[in-house]
């Protein structure tokens, strides 16, 4: 299915220019631009994934992850074919880069009514917008987005943050949170590794805060590419200057894709990460894939206290009282 994009200018000669995302590709005609999936027909470009989805599940909130966002509820969970990175370490190559890599788009078709009514039928809270780069298939997010609204459900995206401040505001009344990926804190890694740069991230993370979005924060941390003291400090001071209650999901890496030359993160990393997070002031820092770690659960930032009790992506217990802590009364930070 096809549809004509948003956010995008004619040029001369029946060329384009998309100002969907950081790479504001100039796009001649029958040519499409980095992400594979959008296209310029005769001077109009098109999305070509409207409508196709290659992905869906219904999952735990957590796995996004977004811990802070209605802990323990489930989330519909939807992707098209499609990526404007090209991470070596991508762990949905088969889907985020088969336009490059095969020139093929595929996906079932299906409405964004379809998509909120299966939302409904699930017990959905939430409809995420992950597997690949929801930014690449932002109309359909969008139209999906406006009529989960209107049914009660809110929206998430799970993305890379290499988007334009004219798609966020774009999707803003209709974005309630975003799990958002700081892949480094080094340019050269985002041009390298990703394909991508790292300022346009920084500031869809400020964007979306400042307009009232839940975000959270998740990194990848690689051995030898981004896992020295000083990177992870940066990372951490610069969520702290966003906001200390942004939380910061620190992920194991494991080879895969492109990467199988390099070793998993040893735990120790993972720790050390942790503990840098926590000592720049950050009220909620995890640790993922690490099996059997405590680092998943959530603890009141002011005493201490144990709020919720995770398993990996499931939640064992929540001890919240009106969303407070019930030893100290703290309030508990997000969307709950």
């Amino acid at each position: 299915m096809i549809k004509e994009a948003m956010l995008y200018e004619k040029l001369s000669g029946g060329n384009v220019r998309c100002h969907l995302c950081g790479h504001k590709c100039k796009i001649a005609p029958t040519k499409r631009g980095i992400c594979g999936v959008r296209e310029n027909r005769e001077g109009i470009l098109y999305s070509l994934i409207y409508g196709m989805v290659a992905a869906e599940n219904v999952d735990p909130i957590e796995k996004k992850p977004l811990f802070h966002v209605y802990p323990g509820s489930k989330s519909l969970s939807v992707s098209t074919v499609g990526c404007n990175f090209s991470c070596a370490f991508c762990q949905n190559s088969d889907i985020s880069q088969m336009p490059r890599d095969m020139g093929e788009i595929r996906g079932r078709k299906i409405t964004p009514d379809e998509i909120v009514e299966s939302a409904v039928t699930t017990g959905s809270e939430t409809i995420a917008y992950t597997y690949t780069e929801p930014t690449v298939f932002f109309e359909f997010a969008y139209d999906i987005g406006r009529t989960a609204h209107d049914r009660g459900i809110k929206n998430v995206f799970v993305t890379n943050g290499f988007m334009t401040v004219e798609a966020i505001d774009k999707i803003s009344p209709y974005l309630d949170a975003a799990n958002v990926d700081l892949k480094s804190f080094s340019d050269d890694f985002y041009r390298k590794i990703c394909g991508g740069r790292l300022s346009p991230v920084l500031n869809s993370i400020r964007k979306m805060k400042d307009l009232g979005i839940w975000v959270e924060v998740t990194t990848l941390i690689i051995p030898t590419l981004n896992d020295g003291d000083e990177e992870l400090r940066q990372i951490a001071e610069f969520i702290l200057s966003v906001g200390a209650e942004v939380p910061w999901h620190i992920s194991r890496f494991h080879p895969t894709y492109k990467m199988v030359n390099l070793p998993a993160t040893p735990v120790e990393t993972i720790r050390r990460a942790v503990k840098i997070g926590k000592e720049s002031g950050l009220r909620y820092v995890y640790s993922g894939n690490v099996p059997g770690d405590v680092g998943e659960n959530t603890y009141c930032h002011n005493c201490g206290n144990l709020l919720i009790s995770r398993d990996g992506f499931y939640v064992n217990s929540i001890n919240l009282q009106e969303s407070r802590c019930p030893k100290c009364n703290t309030p508990l930070d997000g969307i709950l």
